[in-house]
């Protein structure tokens, strides 16, 4: 019998980043996108050597339907991430960096209902502000079909960090005497002492060989790879935009609003990941976030501020300035996907007058704002946030009819808002007026890019873009008076009151949106013609 003490041996260990990975289905609770919404698959946390079971665990449940990734992660264990990536690329599915913001039960609370995505997904609505994909991340989002990541997104890749424990192994090995030479019988471990821990930042050539094979595998380029080596690990280098279209990392410049914005189900064909459900089969937390519902409900006396919005023609009822008086459309609602054709039609119909928006909005559709924007810039419109009090009755009441479909109201300042996507909209008038009573808040928004370069079309600085996008989407900011004025959101420090007042008809030049009507005795009181 004899004792031998050998080496330590070695073993990888990666960094701790907090949370594991979770992976749920969510729908998408955007107003105005029901029946008919995009779902997806949020991945948030860090990747574990147990990462990838759980998502081969969830696809199974979904039936073979193809729903896009959208991945916020610090990153973690490789060998996981390059498995997650090939995982990922069998089930042909598409990835975005982007964070899901929940409504109503999220996967986090407790108590919150069982749903692992066998019967019914969470809901909320996804964006890039503040997300990430660092790390080994980059390597699980290499395996995408489409792969995004939106401008305000982060994406950055550093050396890889290897941890190696040092083990003392005592050994007992039994051997035999034949012919004076040692013949060993066998060999087994009988204890194990931890001797310490190194670790290495630099990646070794087996390492480099790997991941050079899995880049060949995923269609990118070798220059992830060069950023990878070329960036201490304790540094994460942000690979830009345009860089990682050069290195396929991304295939499009697009940001996550190309898989998971409200609207996409309205295209013909719908994407893969929409589905309709019926009003009376539709999860409760899918309803219940900003959506019209779809049965009938008691009539408040004025618009709930989550219905879609309802254009109305009013005429101002003060009697000073019969019978010359303002007119101009009511806009109250949430900005929804029909929003932009209401407004066109609305404005056919006035036969092409210039009458302007007074518009009282919590936001809504991203896309729907731009295309209502611009539809007000192209007809040359003034907007101001007020809210409009009728006088005959509101037009969202049963039985309210109006004569020559024209109400009789004004406006008021306070209590007025233009919240979030709304002030997309309003971006597009002429003239832009905010009361001092009136409120105007942001929070970052999806379609970044896009909504960016609508801004510069809408001669409107980069300071209001920064400030939106500065904002989490799920807080807000409301802008001061100075602010709205100093970000070129508003063109003066008038109210609403500049456009829809009682004496603005007797003004020169008169006002586009001044019209004389008739008095009901005017008639009765002519001179008889011969």
């Amino acid at each position: 019998m004899a004792l031998a003490a050998f080496g330590a041996t070695a073993k990888e260990d990666p960094p701790d980043y907090g949370p594991t990975m979770r992976f749920v289905v969510v729908r998408s609770s955007a107003p105005g996108c029901e029946p008919n919404c995009p779902e997806w698959i949020s991945a948030e946390g860090t990747i574990d050597a147990g990462t990838p079971a759980l998502l081969r665990r969830l696809l199974k449940t979904l039936g073979g339907r193809q729903l896009p990734i959208v991945v916020n992660s610090p990153g973690g264990n490789v060998d996981a991430s390059l498995q997650l990536g090939r995982i990922v690329r069998k089930n042909k599915l598409d990835i975005a960096v982007g964070i899901t913001e929940f409504s109503g039960c999220s996967p986090g609370m407790k108590n919150c209902r069982d749903n692992d995505g066998k019967s019914q997904p969470y809901s909320g609505v996804a964006h890039d502000g503040g997300s990430m994909c660092n790390s080994a991340c980059p390597l699980m989002f290499a395996g995408g079909i489409r792969r995004v990541v939106g401008e305000w997104a982060y994406l950055g890749v550093h050396q890889i960090t290897t941890t190696y424990r040092r083990e003392k192994l005592l050994y007992r090995t039994t051997y035999r005497i034949v012919n004076g030479k040692k013949k060993i019988i066998s060999t087994r471990i009988v204890s194990r002492k931890n001797a310490g821990s190194y670790k290495t930042y630099e990646m070794s050539k087996a390492v480099e060989k790997r991941l050079s094979a899995y880049l060949r595998e995923m269609g990118v380029e070798q220059g992830v790879l060069g950023v990878m080596k070329a960036t201490p690990a304790s540094d994460i280098r942000q690979i830009e935009p345009e860089d990682m279209l050069e290195m396929k990392l991304v295939t499009s410049l697009d940001s996550l609003d190309l898989l998971t914005e409200g609207t996409i189900c309205q295209r013909h064909p719908a994407p893969e990941n929409c589905r309709e459900v019926l009003t009376n089969g539709a999860p409760a937390a899918v309803a219940a976030v900003e959506i019209k519902p779809a049965s009938p409900q008691p009539v408040a006396p004025s618009q709930s501020r989550d219905e879609e919005m309802r254009f109305a023609l009013v005429r101002g009822s003060n009697p000073l300035c019969n019978p010359d008086c303002p007119e101009w459309i009511s806009a109250e609602g949430v900005v929804a996907a029909a929003t932009p054709g209401k407004l066109r039609q609305l404005l056919d119909d006035a036969g092409g007058r210039r009458l302007p928006v007074v518009v009282n909005s919590p936001g809504g559709d991203v896309q729907a704002a731009l295309a209502a924007g611009r539809l007000i810039r192209e007809r040359k419109l003034d907007v101001a946030v007020a809210r409009t009090d009728f006088l005959d009755c509101d037009p969202g009441a049963v039985g309210c009819s109006a004569k020559d479909d024209l109400h009789t109201g004004l406006t008021v300042d306070a209590g007025g808002e233009c919240g979030s996507a709304c002030v997309v909209m309003i971006a597009g008038g002429v003239r832009r007026l905010v009361g001092s009573t009136a409120h105007v808040s942001l929070h970052s928004l999806g379609m970044g890019d896009k909504v960016k370069a609508y801004f510069d079309e809408m001669a409107i600085g980069p300071a209001l873009f920064a400030a939106m996008q500065a904002v989490l989407y799920a807080s807000h900011r409301e802008l001061s008076q100075s602010e709205v004025r100093d970000f070129g959101l508003t063109t003066g420090p008038q109210s609403a009151d500049a456009l829809t007042g009682a004496t603005i008809c007797r003004s020169a030049p008169r006002p586009d949106n001044c019209r004389v009507l008739p008095a009901a005795d005017a008639e009765a009181k002519a001179p008889a013609k011969l």
